[in-house]
């Protein structure tokens, strides 16, 4: 076979942090014609998908669903939450506490940005501190991220409802699950979370363009407070719709929603603790693989501590240019697809050309992940990478449990 014949013709796989792989179940409960939108099955239908999102964040409160992406989410929380001058504190581990602390500007609070860098978690001490010097508790939220999908990096939300108790600071705790919802284990109400937001393209296993902001009775009571709240992103009505359209501020996005029942339908079959374990095994086939590589070569994982690693997505460094080689031959060659290396910008990769990232989150299984590694492999050896042998071998003994 000549060494130019592409091997990508077949079905591709789209190994990015999202969206996801869509199940063919979703994808399936999706193809049928518009519904009727203002009573019927589709009005039957969407009352029973509140309390199985309920059971994935592991939350009794309160969820409203918005026709938007993750930052739509992003702004909801805020509209809700957070009046024009008020200051919110964002805890950033990479790109995207940058862009909520953004959105978080745009709807008028200011924002305070402690950074942790690219490769570890937040530092309790530091937040300990920050909270501290707000003397007269003028932060009224605090924005994190569970996993940050550029860096990989993921954060102990349990502890840092610990430092907010231990030094008696009444700032909401609003965590970004975009990543990590079902995938990385997560528990809303155990873990004293008062705001969560998420959106359908991840472990939710749906196309983009529905999210969802989780709630619970304090920041429903701040919102009650707020001078004013936009008609759209207001969550009043959305809980506690006088007629349907309520829930969506109008049009209902109805063949998401129908996705999203499947979607649900498969998650609570499985379990979420199975899911959880699943994707922990995942994560650790990949950790050994890249280890074994990184021996003889220059790819490494972003993030060093096993302890602070998502079990959705996996950042990898390699140097530049070889991350942008490697994601250009396995797409062009094998029909395997990379995710960019985001939010990794330095003074000589300014195009973070020596950054990817594995996507390994929500219908993902043994076999697809270790195609995704042999396809890594394949494209090291094509592009003439130093790198350790043994690595698919060293995956394959994590997932049969060896």
């Amino acid at each position: 076979m000549s060494s130019s014949t592409s091997l990508a013709n077949g079905r591709s796989y789209l190994a990015i942090p999202g969206p996801s792989v869509i199940p063919d179940a979703v994808l399936q409960a999706m193809h049928r014609p518009a519904p009727n939108i203002y009573e019927g099955g589709l009005v039957a239908m969407t009352e029973t998908l509140f309390p199985d999102l309920k059971r994935v964040a592991r939350t009794r409160h309160h969820v409203a669903i918005y026709v938007g992406n993750g930052h739509a989410a992003w702004e909801a929380a805020l509209a809700n939450t957070v009046a024009p001058g008020a200051k919110v504190l964002a805890l950033a581990t990479g790109r995207f506490a940058y862009g909520w602390a953004n959105m978080a500007e745009g709807v008028g609070a200011v924002p305070q940005i402690l950074d942790f860098g690219r490769r570890n978690a937040v530092d309790l001490n530091r937040f300990a501190e920050a909270l501290q010097a707000d003397t007269r508790h003028g932060i009224k939220a605090v924005l994190v991220a569970h996993v940050d999908t550029s860096t990989s990096v993921l954060n102990d939300i349990a502890a840092l409802r610990g430092v907010l108790d231990d030094v008696r600071h009444p700032a909401l705790l609003m965590v970004d699950c975009i990543a990590s919802l079902g995938c990385d284990r997560f528990e809303m109400d155990a873990w004293g979370v008062d705001v969560v937001v998420t959106g359908s393209q991840k472990g939710l296993m749906v196309p983009p363009g529905i999210s969802f902001v989780f709630f619970n009775d304090k920041a429903d009571m701040v919102r009650q407070t707020l001078p004013r709240v936009s008609r759209y992103w207001d969550w009043a009505p959305r809980i506690r719709p006088e007629a349907y359209y309520n829930y969506f501020s109008g049009t209902a996005p109805t063949h998401h929603l129908y996705g999203l029942r499947a979607a649900l339908d498969m998650i609570h079959d499985e379990g979420i603790e199975a899911i959880w374990a699943r994707h922990d095994r995942l994560a650790r086939a990949i950790w050994a693989a890249v280890n074994v590589w990184g021996q003889d070569g220059p790819l490494q994982l972003n993030v060093m501590n096993p302890d602070i690693r998502s079990r959705a997505v996996t950042c990898l460094r390699i140097g530049a240019p070889h991350g942008a080689n490697l994601r250009r031959y396995t797409a062009s060659q094998l029909g395997l697809t990379l995710g960019l290396g985001i939010g990794m910008e330095s003074g000589d990769d300014p195009n973070c050309d020596g950054y990817f990232r594995f996507g390994h989150m929500g219908h993902v299984s043994g076999q697809m992940i270790l195609g995704l590694l042999g396809g890594v492999q394949a494209g090291l050896i094509a592009l003439d990478i130093p790198h350790g042998k043994g690595a698919v071998e060293a995956a394959a003994l994590v997932i049969t449990g060896g």
